[in-house]
């Protein structure tokens, strides 16, 4: 299958080391309020701007943009009440070709996926079978229509309002749906340029491919083995998905 065989080289491949990811705006943690643990890849020191992602990072290859994410800040102020999570897991839907997008050519254009037609960098948010929200960030050249969906964030600004948020449940952001429940996104943000409050991308940490693991994709029937659902190995704020492809199989 050439286009599964196109986008399983853009994951093991196609990501150079700099690039867009590495602009202005990155930065290293330091722990707040003890609203987060350490990892490796996460040092102590910390830079106070961060800024925002630029838009070239959302014009590339979307499966790239989904492994480059992590370790990015997504920065809810919805409401006035800040909230910060780094995102540790993504899942790249790649465009009219790939059968599970909801822009499939079988589909096309509709009044709930015309987001994804938009401008890169903007949010295309959904709700799932009439219950929860999800997030994704629109990639690539407007008019072609390709999103990341955020699976998974680990909160380390604003705990206690995200717990609030989440009636206090644990964990408060794996799955897509917790993630949105923390972070207060709605169907009010759909089309909302990322670069913008009250819901921005901004640069964060470096997550090196070994601490990378990359799997199928979750819930869905059509292509769920199609390598392109990236996340931090081992991290608790990362949802049940299928098993991680070794290098090797791809």
């Amino acid at each position: 299958d050439e286009t599964r065989r196109s986008e399983a080289e853009s994951v093991t491949g196609g990501r150079k080391s700099g690039g867009a990811r590495g602009s202005p705006g990155r930065s290293r943690y330091n722990p707040r309020n003890g609203d987060a643990e350490p990892w490796a890849w996460r040092p102590s020191t910390s830079m106070m701007d961060r800024g925002p992602i630029p838009p070239a990072f959302f014009l590339r290859d979307t499966a790239a943009v989904a492994r480059d994410l992590l370790g990015s800040l997504v920065r809810s102020s919805v409401g006035g009440q800040v909230v910060e999570g780094i995102i540790v897991e993504a899942e790249a839907y790649v465009g009219p070709h790939d059968p599970a997008s909801h822009a499939a050519e079988r589909i096309g254009r509709t009044p709930r996926n015309k987001s994804m037609f938009g401008a890169a960098g903007t949010a295309y948010v959904y709700r799932s079978h009439g219950v929860h929200w999800c997030l994704n960030v629109v990639t690539g050249e407007e008019g072609f229509p390709a999103a990341v969906l955020l699976r998974g964030v680990e909160v380390v600004r604003g705990a206690e309002v995200a717990r609030a948020r989440r009636e206090h449940r644990e964990p408060l952001g794996a799955g897509p749906g917790r993630l949105c429940q923390a972070l207060d996104v709605t169907g009010s943000l759909d089309g909302h340029p990322l670069s913008l409050p009250p819901l921005e991308l901004r640069g964060g940490w470096d997550v090196p491919d070994g601490a990378v693991a990359v799997s199928g994709r979750v819930g869905i029937s059509r292509a769920a083995d199609w390598p392109l659902r990236f996340y931090v190995r081992g991290h608790s704020q990362v949802s049940r998905g299928p098993k991680e492809i070794t290098r090797g199989a791809l």
